[in-house]
This record gives structure tokens, sequence and C-alpha cells, in this order.
């Protein structure tokens, strides 16, 4: 009752609700559009709020707080494509690079995710770190990294074509993204402006950004519903994969935050990091690195079937998971 309780409430929060009306009104083809600059513009403002917010956290609670669970929040990105790209290749019976690309996108993580899932434990009355956004910031690149390492190694021998782009191309894209740059930039000057800094712009980067992320959900919504028609090419596999692979690794990222001395809150927020899956970083990465890759079968698992449970039973399941592992 009480996890049916927590599903009702993210389902009737205005970012779940504007995210349903996007796909509704992609469902019934209106003619609703997004500017592209327009969606370019709320994607800045909140990596660059989420960071900026992080990093003031982060010089407030210090080093010594924040090393141990930061450094697991960086291996957990980089061990979940390690094991999500053999069951995609030998259990999905899929390419090579695709199952590369796949198992890069889930190690990867949603900044949009993340946010709602903030969102939720502050209306629920649970309290969380609030420097867990730095760990949005450091499990952006590893996954990415290792994916394209897997991708890397496995084209040869498939008798496919070499990878377009050198190796440096693809290690800057996945360190120095857009989405990267942004967050880890922004999460440094505020740690170094601290509490004085977050006084100066917090009517720009606080008040306004419930509003933004609800602008940022509707578009959201809009993408995710044009791609419904394609969850018939992705196959049962996937879509099997895009709602149980959550489940596990949030699983593991709420007892990883456990075991790394988070609040119940904070482990809460790592394995909503751990169950989402990047559908801003990666698949730019991943373009340039792995061309051969079919971005149909990623962006469709990560947006249009992991990013919508997430955002509807992957939250309460993750805080359900942290309460019952917190009861003593």
């Amino acid at each position: 009752m009480e996890l049916f309780d927590a599903v009702r409430a993210n389902l009737l929060s205005p970012a779940v609700l504007f995210f349903a009306l996007g796909v509704l009104a992609a469902v019934v083809k209106s003619d609703l559009r997004f500017p592209e600059q327009l969606y370019a513009g709320l994607t800045i403002y909140l990596l660059v709020a989420i960071g900026f917010k992080g990093g003031v956290a982060f010089a407030d609670a210090g080093f010594a707080e924040v090393w141990l669970p930061a450094a697991a929040a960086i291996a957990l990105g980089a061990l979940i494509p390690l094991w999500s790209y053999p069951i995609l290749r030998f259990w999905g019976r899929m390419s090579v690079v695709d199952s590369a690309a796949i198992a890069a996108h889930y190690g990867s993580v949603s900044a949009v995710t993340f946010i709602a899932a903030t969102n939720y434990l502050t209306a629920v009355g649970q309290p969380f770190e609030s420097y867990a956004s730095a760990f949005l910031a450091v499990m952006e690149s590893p996954a990415i990294l290792v994916g394209v390492l897997l991708g890397k190694r496995a084209v040869p021998k498939s008798g496919l074509p070499a990878l377009t782009g050198s190796s440096r191309q693809v290690l800057h894209e996945a360190l120095f993204g857009r989405s990267v740059v942004l967050l880890v930039g922004a999460l440094v000057v505020g740690g170094l402006s601290g509490a004085g800094g977050m006084a100066k712009v917090e009517a720009f980067f606080v008040t306004p950004f419930q509003g933004v992320l609800a602008l940022f959900l509707l578009e959201m919504g809009l993408v995710a519903g044009r791609r419904l028609g394609e969850l018939r090419k992705v196959g049962v596999f996937l879509l099997g994969f895009g709602v149980l692979m959550p489940l596990v690794h949030g699983f593991i990222g709420v007892v990883l935050g456990h075991w790394t001395g988070l609040s119940l809150g904070g482990a809460t927020l790592l394995g909503v990091l751990a169950a989402s899956a990047s559908y801003i970083a990666a698949p730019a990465a991943i373009r340039l690195s792995l061309p051969e890759a079919n971005p149909t079968l990623s962006l469709t698992a990560a947006l249009a079937i992991t990013f919508p449970f997430n955002l509807t039973l992957g939250i309460p399941y993750c805080l359900a998971v942290a309460r019952w592992l917190y009861t003593p």
C-alpha cells in the first residue's frame, strides 16, 4: 500500500503530468513543436543549475564526506556496461556494436530522471544529501568510455569496417561533450563560489527551476511519444531489458549507497542514477565512436522504455528498496 501511494503521488506530480501531456500530444499527432534553440536552452539551464547546486553542496559537505560515495558512483557507472554487454550480446543476440552502444547508454545517466527523483523525495518529505548531484556529474563519462572500448575491441573481430574517428576524438567527446562540460564545470564553479555565490544567483537557478523542468519534460514527452511506434522494432527482449535492468541496477545502487554511508534519501538517488539511461551525452559519443550502431535500438530503449518507466514506477521503487534496507 505504501508503494502504491508513492507511485500515485509520483504520477500526479507536475513533472510527470507534463511528460504525459507531451506523449499524448505526439500520439494524437498534434502540431505542437519546440524550437531546437529552446530545447537546447532548457538543457543547458538544467545541467548548469544541477551542477552549480551540487558544487555548492559539495563545498559545504567537504571532501572527506563525499569521496567514498563518489568513488562508488564512478565504479558503478563503469561496471554496468561490463555486465550489460554480454546480456545484450548473447541473450539478446544483438550485434557487437549495438550491444556496446546500448550498454554505454545504460551505464551512463539521465539528468532529468535525477531531477524528477529529487523533486519526488522533496514532495514526500524524504531528506537527502544536497551534494548528490555530484554523483550525476561523475557517472556520465565512465560508462561511455567503457562502452566505446567494448565496441572498439569487438568490431575488428566481427568483420565490420574499422571505426571512424580517432581514439583521441572518442575520448574527447566522452570527457568534454556538452553535458559533461556543463555538469562538471558548473560543479567546479559552485564549489569555488560556495554559499555566497549561490545567494547571488539563487533567483535564477532555484526559483524558476521547476517551471523549466516542466517545459523540458513536455518536450521529452513529445520525443518519447513519437518513438512509441518504434517499440515494434526493438523486440520483446529489449522491451524486457529496458524494464528489468533498471530494477536490478536500482537495487544495486541503493545497496551501494547504504554501504558507503549515504542517508536513505541519498541511497535512493544513487539507485535512481544507476537505474537511469542516458539519451543526451551517450548518443553523441556513440554516434562518433560506433557509427555502425543502430541508434533506433539504444534511443528507443533509453527514451521510450526506460525513461518513462523510471519516471513513473522506477523512482518510487528505489525509495521502497531503500526504506526496506534501512528499516532496523
